[in-house]
């Protein structure tokens, strides 16, 4: 069993490093480098943080552009989608960051099944690419908060058995995407023939058109039973903290787990 916890966030390429080695100090031993709008870093930057994230002992993950929408009825916007993905597929594989994770896309005019097989089949042709390159590296669509969004936990664990991808539960974003009924148990009993989960948690405000926005964890959903619930299974797992305190909120959830018995 092995716990993994760590922020969302790395920040530039200069200040990257010095990033990492406050988060080693912290006892931290994940970070997700956020390409919230763009893939910002260089691939000489990319070997550089890698190389000392892999010398610190942190697991490297990385968050795709947001604007990702593998569903769209504009053939251009899929293309740009894919590329979005491929790029930070490539920086995952200098950071040897081996889990790439992004919002699939959106439902619009398709039915829900429609949706589902087109966006199945643009993982199924960027799979593909990253084999010609040899990248390192594992697709992670994640379940998403919104109700009209394209993300429920089905739809994450089917494209994962049928393409063989992997993905990123999202514990806030299936919070508010449930008006906030989040059992643990039976959403990780979904889950129990995988080895490794690779998660994000943080606080969340909801409408009940879904998620809004995201909060520190001392808000909902509780974390507490969810850590009781990965012990309980000697999951291994990789929390990566999503709150506006991302580092400090990984701090409060490595206490909790500390004072549960667990000794990182």
């Amino acid at each position: 069993m092995q716990i993994y916890l760590g922020p969302a966030g790395l920040g530039g390429a200069k200040d990257a490093v010095e990033n990492l080695q406050h988060f080693a100090k912290l006892g931290l031993e994940a970070c997700e480098v956020a390409f919230t709008y763009s893939v910002y870093l260089k691939k000489p930057d990319a070997i550089r943080i890698g190389k000392e994230a892999k010398k610190l002992g942190i697991k490297l993950s990385i968050h795709a552009p947001y604007y990702i929408n593998l569903s769209s009825d504009d053939k251009s916007k899929i293309t740009a989608s894919k590329k979005r993905i491929l790029d930070s597929c490539e920086r995952a594989n200098y950071l040897w960051a081996e889990y790439v994770v992004f919002h699939p896309g959106y439902y619009g005019k398709q039915s829900k099944e429609e949706t589902y097989e087109i966006i199945k089949q643009g993982i199924l042709d960027l799979q593909k690419t990253i084999k010609e390159k040899k990248w390192k590296v594992a697709l992670a669509p994640e379940t998403t908060g919104k109700i009209n969004v394209f993300g429920s936990v089905d739809e994450i664990l089917k494209l994962a058995k049928e393409t063989k991808c992997s993905f990123c539960i999202d514990f806030a974003h299936l919070y508010a995407r449930q008006q906030g009924k989040v059992d643990y148990s039976q959403l990780l009993d979904k889950f129990k023939k995988f080895k490794y989960l690779h998660c994000h948690f943080s606080g969340i405000n909801y409408t009940s058109k879904g998620e809004r926005n995201h909060l520190n964890m001392d808000s909902h959903p509780p974390f507490e039973p969810l850590a009781k619930e990965i012990l309980k299974r000697n999951l291994n797992v990789t929390i990566i903290s999503e709150s506006p305190n991302t580092w400090q909120d990984s701090l409060k959830q490595k206490k909790i787990f500390e004072g549960l018995g667990y000794k990182f």
